[in-house]
């Protein structure tokens, strides 16, 4: 599972950046254009508003889990959820996850 969330962690990073980069080479950091053109009509405002729904919930199982487990540096994943989004928060949280369960097994 490790390569899988690795894998997908990469893709979170590359789908969304290559839209995004080259609309603000095009544009510039021009908040209001942005929040217009992705509230700009109904179906993208569903598709934002389910994403924004959807990081809270990840922020808060990152937060949950990751406590409840032990683990340390939560903060990584927490910052690719808020620079990137839930396409790269989410899988790299359950790749760390994975590390700290492997490394908190006991060898037999």
């Amino acid at each position: 599972m490790k390569l899988i969330y690795f894998i997908l962690s990469v893709l979170g990073v590359v789908l969304p950046l290559s839209q995004f980069v080259p609309w603000v080479y095009q544009h510039g950091l021009n908040l209001p254009l942005l929040i217009d053109e992705a509230f700009g009509d109904r179906i993208s405002a569903f598709a934002w508003l389910d994403v924004i729904v959807s990081a809270i919930v990840v922020l808060v199982f990152i937060v949950w889990e990751g406590s409840r487990i032990g683990m340390t540096r939560l903060w990584i994943p927490v910052v690719g959820l808020f620079s990137i989004g839930v396409s790269l928060g989410l899988p790299l949280f359950l790749l760390l996850r994975e590390m700290h369960l492997a490394a908190e097994k006991p060898d037999n």
